[in-house]
């Protein structure tokens, strides 16, 4: 038997009692691991609230902050983005988004994005969540927007090629999840987030 230390498991919350959170580990030190035009990977070595220490590898992310759009051409539908995916060494589907730059709010960002990738302007645009990928890894937040009353605008964007713009169904998406180059989380996330606090608006229009 190893007479390694043991740690011991947090007993569990009783039920309806305020939860107990452990205390943040203390950083002991930081440094940089890589670099490059796009990533920052970051080392950490922690030292957790029973005296374990740990070294955690992270990716940092801008900090501006990232914006992803979900766009409505209409009440029924929403635009969708075909581009190619290095990560994959092939084309996808998903949202447009992108990053926030300096001095811009996340409005002002998801509007220029959307015309700059799809074409078109929004005339209301509103935050419904913000989404993270990978937490224990990358240290990145996207903050997804609603966008409606759309028009055509089109901006110059930092694309190699044009991008393929498609529409399709919000209620649909479970045709969308079963094709194969449709995937990213984050905008299957955001697809479900956004046709809920539609078909809520609905009802709730309704009752009145």
């Amino acid at each position: 038997m190893s007479d390694a230390p043991r740690t011991r498991a947090p007993a569990p919350n009783a039920p309806g009692s305020e939860p107990q959170w452990p205390q943040k580990p203390r950083v002991l030190a930081r440094q940089t691991v890589a670099r490059s035009r796009l990533f920052h990977v970051e080392s950490l070595d922690l030292r957790f609230s029973n005296g374990e220490e740990r070294t955690f590898e992270r990716l940092t992310g801008s900090d501006q902050g990232a914006v992803m759009i979900v766009a409505m051409p209409d009440p029924e539908h929403v635009l969708l983005i075909r581009e190619y995916a290095a990560g994959f060494e092939d084309y996808v589907l998903t949202l447009p988004k992108g990053l926030v730059d300096p001095g811009e709010d996340i409005v002002t960002a998801a509007n220029r994005e959307l015309m700059e990738e799809c074409g078109f302007g929004a005339r209301s645009i509103e935050p419904l969540v913000e989404l993270s990928l990978a937490p224990n890894y990358m240290r990145h937040r996207m903050q997804v927007l609603l966008a409606k009353d759309l028009y055509p605008k089109r901006l110059p964007g930092d694309e190699p090629e044009p991008l393929i713009v498609e529409t399709h169904p919000i209620d649909e998406l479970t045709a969308l999840l079963a094709r194969d180059d449709f995937h990213e989380a984050r905008a299957i996330a955001a697809l479900y987030i956004a046709r809920d606090r539609l078909r809520a608006e609905a009802s709730q229009d309704s009752l009145w």
